[in-house]
């Protein structure tokens, strides 16, 4: 992957705001180290016209800082895009990146772009035990392969496959847009009631296991037992419901009623967040069967660490394990959450070291 001495620059670029790292590894193995961050910086996306001058910017500060001018041998960005042939136009920042241009512009040998889910599948390879909470043990193989979910504001997976000699790739999925499966009435319920709702023909996993997901949970079950819902909630929900298609938004109403939900102060609330986490766990479950992730099943995304609590009252696990036939195979599958909000960045980092 690299000895020390050897730089790598390692980036998270999002429409919003992009994260920069120097980083080099702990020691000189053949096999994959932990990243060792040597300067970081975050810098507004917009404020930039492109890539190059924000790297450019960052490595004078890095050479301030450090005290000595910075070289960078390889070059890892992940993007919040879709990335094709080493090329990238992002979704929501008027910045076309190419692999080739970079390289040339920057003086870096290679640079490498990948979608940022990618980056999350390398950098479960770069996480250390106090990354990481344990949600069912097991033994973990070297060689086997590795799936990662994620939900935040969508669904994120993506699986890695050990290559020999210290070496990964990751593969990118479109899983989280298979077909939302319910297992119950209630869940059948929810369902029929999106489709009406949103006028569609179908349901994706990510519409329900995702930050929406949660909304559009909680608006199925106020819509069913209306008698449940607390005058509180109702006054957020009204408030969320009018500021759905405006850009500027006062109120979250996921992150409420995750927040209710851990402290226990709405019934409805912690209803929602039950369903949420029984078809979060069915979903990892059947990505565990597709993959059999001897490896270990990591939970990502911006949710899981915010709600570890949750996840380990058993709704989660219940769904991940209730398989019929398949019970005590998905006993042998090693389950983590991912705790580092960091991961994407460490995942630029192990890719550049390991390309």
């Amino acid at each position: 992957m690299g000895v020390m001495g050897v730089n790598f620059l390692a980036g998270d670029i999002g429409g919003t705001k992009t994260i920069l790292a120097l980083v080099t590894v702990k020691d000189d193995s053949p096999g994959l180290g932990q990243p060792v961050i040597l300067f970081e910086q975050t810098y507004s996306s917009p404020a930039f016209s492109d890539l190059v001058p924000m790297v450019q910017q960052f490595r004078q500060e890095a050479a301030f800082v450090l005290g000595n001018p910075v070289s960078v041998a390889k070059a890892c960005f992940a993007i919040a895009g879709p990335v094709v042939d080493n090329t990238c136009r992002l979704t929501n920042l008027d910045w076309h990146l190419s692999g080739d241009r970079l390289a040339q512009e920057l003086a870096i040998a290679q640079v490498d772009l990948i979608n940022d889910f990618a980056a999350v599948g390398y950098g479960i390879l770069g996480l250390g035990s106090e990354d990481l909470t344990v949600l069912q043990s097991a033994p973990v193989d070297p060689s086997g392969a590795i799936a990662i979910l994620g939900a935040g504001t969508g669904l994120g997976q993506c699986y890695v496959i050990p290559q020999g000699q210290g070496r990964y790739r990751v593969f990118a999925s479109e899983g989280a847009h298979g077909d939302f499966a319910p297992r119950s009435p209630l869940e059948w319920q929810l369902l029929e009631y999106l489709k009406q709702q949103y006028a569609l023909s179908r349901v994706s996993i990510e519409r329900v296991v995702s930050g929406m997901g949660i909304a559009v949970i909680y608006e199925f079950l106020r819509h069913q037992y209306p008698e449940r819902e607390s005058a509180q909630f109702n006054k957020l929900f009204q408030t969320w419901h009018q500021e759905k298609e405006q850009e500027a938004k006062t109120v979250d109403l996921a992150a409420a009623v995750s927040q209710a939900a851990l402290e226990g102060t709405d019934n409805l609330a912690s209803q929602a967040m039950e369903l949420f986490l029984g078809s979060y766990g069915a979903e990892a479950g059947n990505l565990a069967l597709k993959f059999l992730p001897r490896g270990g099943l990591y939970v990502a995304g911006g949710i899981a660490p915010k709600i570890i609590s949750l996840l380990e009252k058993g709704s989660f696990m219940q769904g991940f394990s209730d398989k019929g036939r398949m019970q005590s195979l998905m006993g042998t599958i090693p389950v983590k959450v991912v705790l580092n909000p960091k991961v994407g960045l460490i995942g630029a980092a192990v890719c550049a070291a390991q390309s």
